[in-house]
């Protein structure tokens, strides 16, 4: 693998990402670490807000000298729920908040009111949850994380990715596992996944896409419906925000074989960035700063690997001329 290659994909990423600032750890007070957490711009989603909340909860309780157990106590809950609530898995109470803060020392009535302001704000419904009959758990906290995602880079090798699929394609993936689910049913998953489509025509996120040749050469859904969806990419592919890659067969084997995974970059400096590994009936959610380094640089490795972006409509038109 050429260095030089490799220091292109970095840089690449770095430009498509905006920077961000990790928070420092501020031990001389409460009033010091809430000050330092005003400093940069919220996320609008309410699952990032979460994780911004409890972000700020932990550094004010660190800042405090207050123990889990000690907090768990204030609340009526349990050492478990406090560690859910720093992580942002859990919902906050608007009581809860305010007697955290009581505890913690924050006296400011400014302080406290911007602080339950965004517990309330973080409490909202996202638009995803008028799908909770089809959607599970352990997507519902994905889908919640990608639209406050600053950067989306992920690896396909079985399917195309869902936020570049056609409806047609998506019905023949769901009905893999769902074939047999009453029709209202499937098309309440399809327009799940398109409705996901729309973060494509913002400014943010930026979707870098790897696909394995094998993804794009498989038949879903019949000739015509892959045809229709390798037309689909090629017209993608002049999106100023998505890069999409192919891994070609000839390149053999690669750092990537154990399956598909996306990477997750955030610009908020309380969310640390994630690796997202889907299952058959659950979800891995990987934040520890060695395995997302790991996973980054595998995927830095893929895209060195993969056929240059500016190859990609010509691989896509090709298979579609095998098709």
């Amino acid at each position: 693998m050429a260095r030089q290659g490799m220091d292109a994909v970095v840089a690449a990423e770095d430009r498509a990402a905006p920077s961000r600032r990790p928070p420092e750890r501020d031990t001389a007070g409460t009033a010091e670490a809430s000050e330092a957490m005003t400093t940069t711009k919220e996320p609008d989603g309410p699952t990032a807000l979460r994780m911004v909340l409890g972000a700020q909860l932990r550094r004010l309780r660190e800042a405090g000298g207050v123990s889990r157990s000690e907090a768990a106590r204030a609340i009526r809950a349990t050492e478990s729920k406090i560690s859910r609530l720093e992580l942002g898995r859990s919902g906050f109470k608007q009581r809860d908040v305010a007697d955290l803060l009581t505890l913690f020392g924050v006296a400011s009535a400014d302080e406290r009111e911007n602080l339950l302001a965004l517990a309330r704000r973080a409490s909202m419904p996202g638009w995803w949850q008028q799908y909770s009959d089809v959607i599970p758990s352990w997507l519902e906290l994905y889908v919640g994380l990608e639209e406050d995602a600053s950067m989306i880079r992920t690896y396909e090798v079985q399917f195309i990715h869902g936020l570049l699929q056609t409806a047609d394609y998506t019905r023949a993936v769901i009905g893999l596992r769902h074939g047999e689910d009453e029709h209202d049913e499937i098309e309440r998953r399809v327009q799940l996944r398109l409705r996901r489509q729309r973060i494509l025509s913002r400014r943010t996120p930026r979707l870098w896409a790897v696909i394995d040749e094998a993804a794009l050469r498989r038949p879903l859904g019949g000739r015509e419906v892959m045809r229709a969806q390798l037309r689909h990419l090629i017209e993608v592919t002049d999106l100023p925000t998505v890069t999409l890659q192919i891994v070609p067969f000839h390149v053999g084997g690669h750092p990537a074989a154990g399956g598909a995974f996306t990477v997750l970059r955030f610009a908020h400096p309380e969310i640390l960035d994630m690796v997202y590994l889907e299952q058959v009936n659950s979800a891995l959610y990987l934040d520890k700063r060695s395995e997302v380094e790991n996973y980054k640089q595998i995927m830095n490795e893929l895209c060195v690997l993969a056929a240059p972006p500016g190859e990609t409509c010509d691989i896509l038109n090709g298979i579609l001329r095998d098709l």
